[in-house]
């Protein structure tokens, strides 16, 4: 399955240019997680209002959504950037 996260940050935090670096180095650590096959990290290149900021793409077994989500990287994903999202949506599909 893919499992999407669209992130809507918070003005200071787009105002941090080594942001996406840190989400991308570590969402790369998710691969490390058995049944996840591989990320991508993108960033929006529109500014407008209504726009999301990144979007993070994991391929993964359903079957390794529990261990994703237990694991030090997603805890350490909503620990230490939670404070700068804005918004969050996540959609996961086939």
């Amino acid at each position: 399955m893919k499992h999407h996260i669209l992130v809507k940050l918070t003005e200071k935090a787009k105002a941090q240019p080594e942001l996406y670096d840190e989400v991308e180095k570590l969402f790369s650590q998710s691969t490390e997680i058995a049944g996840v096959h591989g990320v991508c990290v993108s960033k929006n290149i529109v500014d407008r209002p209504n726009r999301y900021d990144l979007m993070i793409v994991i391929d993964m077994d359903r079957s390794a959504l529990d261990a994703y989500d237990s694991s030090d990287m997603h805890l350490r994903w909503k620990r230490e950037f939670s404070s700068r999202i804005l918004q969050k949506a996540i959609f996961d599909c086939d």
